[in-house]
């Protein structure tokens, strides 16, 4: 699928751009956006997404098979040279680093993490609702500590000065990271009620340097 687009009233001027790589969650994505009465792009053309004003970068599935998909579609320079802002959901936001534990994957080395696998959780995958705490930056605006998120995932990223949000689950681990123009939650904002609108919201308004 090359473009889709939602046919709904706008109340966003930006133009929203969802990579669509074969491996996203793409439909609860747009779902969240035409809850919110915004307009949305779901591609895969590399033009369309450069040309974006703001990217949302999804995923669900095994590394190294999206990797491969992002390779298929000769996607990774293209999501790595962006300068609007983007936003990475769950294994978007593992893919955006640098290495994965996950079949040993080189990710695409926009934030120099490496993403773990769980050794400490009492039950993988993660799944459910937990809290977040230390929130920093725009993305959290009007969000509180130990506000709750929804969680699915078997690998997190560290923490570290990239940190936004932190999460514990037996250990604790980045719940949201940013560098520079990329911000990324491991939790799914679109599936995380009131408290995930509000973070999608806030990543609509922040505006490219």
């Amino acid at each position: 699928m090359d473009m889709q687009k939602i046919k709904i009233p706008i109340h966003q001027q930006s133009k929203i751009v969802i990579i669509d790589y074969g491996a996203g969650n793409l439909q609860s994505v747009l779902f969240a956006m035409e809850r919110m009465g915004v307009e949305a792009i779901v591609s895969n053309n590399k033009k369309t997404i450069k040309e974006a004003d703001k990217v949302i970068f999804p995923g669900v599935g095994h590394a190294k098979a999206a990797m491969m998909q992002l390779e298929k579609y000769d996607l990774i320079d293209v999501i790595s040279s962006l300068e609007q802002p983007v936003l990475g959901i769950c294994l978007g936001m593992q893919l955006l680093c640098d290495f994965s534990e996950e079949g040993n994957t080189k990710g695409l080395g926009v934030i120099p993490l490496t993403v773990k696998e769980f050794k400490q959780s009492p039950k993988i995958p993660h799944m459910g609702w937990n809290t977040m705490n230390e929130l920093k930056g725009n993305l959290f605006d009007h969000i509180k500590n130990d506000d709750y998120v929804y969680y699915v995932h078997s690998y997190y990223v560290p923490l570290s000065q990239y940190t936004l949000a932190k999460t514990s689950y037996g250990e604790s681990f980045s719940g949201a990271i940013q560098k520079d123009n990329f911000y990324a939650c491991q939790f799914h904002p679109e599936k995380s009620g009131s408290v995930g609108e509000q973070i999608l919201k806030n990543f609509l308004k922040i505006k490219s340097e």
